[in-house]
């Protein structure tokens, strides 16, 4: 271990990290008064790096997906990181900072003897974070972790940004938990699927016949992608996409300059288009809107989302909708309700999802197919579920939300909870959509809203737009303006009228 001085107390900035280098560590330095922190220089989930942060409420925030972490211990607050920072000593001397280049060792919870099983079902975003926060936490007694998938536990965001494009290879999908951490406790991670699971029984059996008792389940199964049911849409080269192995059919099956139909124009319809495009292929997206994504970000924002698309060269078809999908032995043509017929090898529905949840019993199920819980995430005695399948009270109404953070955030409530804490969600939803090089930030849930004010204009480059309720701000959209998104990821965790959200992003 060496010691190194690496910047002068007076160039810390208190609501700025500094990037410095101690031998071939590269570290941030956060000042608090004349204290300094010192941790690793990238955010442990996507790498970002954290002198572009912000420090506010005593959080730094990441500058790319809105991570927080507690400034003065590094303890990780908010996903999308699971893992806590890297420490460094740090300490003033004569107005110089210094810094140890070796990261101070971890010290783990105590694990005392605990006879309890603990089942969490789904290993996407919810049940990672879930399990991440029950091994932070501690918990001795026997975890079960159960998912269909044989790989389970990656970053599934990068599939329709990333692997389609041909950028990354579907084996190469970042690792939700680092293997460190799944080593601690008594974790099984078993592959297989739940038939049933009986509520009132503490009870669950799986297909191969296995019972298992638990004290606490955490339901995380998310959606299952849904098919609508229109004449040939079973035909070999009809795709969905919610995993890696349908990322690797769709890649096999996509042919640079070759036609390629996207039927969809949601969020993952669109990145899925920007990223086969990026791939080489000709793509066509089968929409019900003349304005895509209208209703969630504005006319103004979706016009100029579907111009930057059309610039690219992809072609829209509508509005207008599937009547039947064509071909003997395999995807041929696609048939449009306006007459227009798309031959094509390869289609993607972007057409939505469903709680899965089917293999539940005796509990309600909302219309939707989804789980209603409390402001705990609570569906019943011992029972919680987070992510795509709950709906869950948010400003006083029910709301089903089906955001990968908003999972992840709902996962470490759950487990805290599941471990006798109450804490209910109050957090700020956040989700980012790529395309063609651009990135999109949303801040927020509006569910209705009366005005939208821009600072600066998507049809030009950078923007921020306040999706308000008269003068209320309830969603805020962005491409670009790092810092004052940061901020506002946690200044809307309180009521926030438009003066003020003016006055911070200046």
């Amino acid at each position: 271990m060496t010691q190194h001085a690496v910047a002068s107390l007076a160039q810390l900035d208190e609501h700025r990290p500094l990037r410095v280098q101690a031998g071939n560590e590269e570290l941030i330095l956060i000042r608090q008064g004349n204290q300094v922190h010192a941790y690793q220089g990238n955010c442990p989930h996507a790498g970002a790096p954290l002198d572009e942060g912000v420090v506010c409420g005593g959080l730094l925030v990441c500058p790319w997906h809105k991570a927080a972490f507690a400034v003065d211990d590094g303890v990780v607050c908010e996903p999308p990181a699971l893992a806590d920072l890297r420490r460094y000593k740090a300490w003033v001397k004569d107005d110089a900072v210094w810094v140890d280049d070796q990261p101070l060792p971890v010290i783990d919870p105590p694990r005392h003897s605990d006879a309890r099983c603990f089942v969490v079902i789904g290993a996407g975003a919810a049940g990672s974070a879930a399990v991440a926060t029950l091994l932070a936490h501690g918990f001795a007694g026997r975890l079960l972790w159960i998912d269909q998938e044989r790989q389970p536990a990656y970053d599934r965001t990068a599939l329709s940004k990333f692997v389609i494009a041909g950028q990354m290879a579907p084996d190469e999908v970042p690792a939700l938990l680092e293997a460190d951490a799944l080593r601690k406790g008594q974790l099984e991670r078993k592959h297989g699927k739940v038939r049933s699971l009986s509520s009132q029984k503490r009870q669950l059996m799986m297909a191969d016949g296995r019972q298992i008792t638990y004290d606490a389940c955490l339901l995380a199964s998310g959606g299952k992608a849904l098919r609508p049911d229109i004449p040939g849409v079973d035909l070999p080269g009809v795709f969905t996409l919610r995993s890696r192995e349908d990322a690797a059919q769709v890649l096999d099956a996509a042919e640079p300059g070759q036609p390629a139909v996207i039927v969809g124009d949601g969020f993952i319809g669109l990145e899925a288009a920007s990223a086969l495009h990026e791939y080489g292929v000709q793509v066509h997206v089968v929409t019900r809107h003349e304005v895509p994504l209208a209703k969630q970000l504005g006319d103004r924002i979706g016009r100029s989302i579907r111009e930057l698309h059309e610039r690219r060269g992809v072609t829209f078809h509508g509005p207008t909708q599937v009547q039947r999908f064509e071909g003997r032995d395999k995807i041929e043509a696609v048939l449009l309700a306006n007459g227009e017929r798309l031959q094509t090898p390869v289609v993607l529905l972007g057409t939505g999802v469903q709680p899965a949840t089917a293999f539940l019993q005796g509990v309600p199920l909302s219309e939707d197919k989804s789980l209603r819980v409390d402001a705990e995430l609570r569906a019943a005695d011992g029972l919680w579920a987070a992510g795509d399948i709950a709906t869950f009270p948010l400003s006083g109404r029910p709301v089903r939300i089906e955001h990968w953070r908003l999972a992840q955030q709902h996962g470490v409530i759950a487990a805290a909870n599941m471990l006798g804490e109450q804490r209910r969600y109050a957090d700020v939803p956040f989700f980012w959509t790529y395309q063609h090089g651009r990135t999109y930030e949303v801040l927020g849930h509006a569910r209705e809203w009366n005005r939208i004010e821009f600072v600066g204009g998507p049809e030009q480059g950078d923007f921020i737009a306040l999706q308000c309720v008269d003068d209320r701000v309830e969603a805020v959209i962005a491409q670009g303006y790092s810092d004052a998104m940061a901020t506002l990821s946690q200044r809307l965790k309180r009521p926030l009228s438009l003066q003020e959200a003016l006055a911070l992003i200046g």
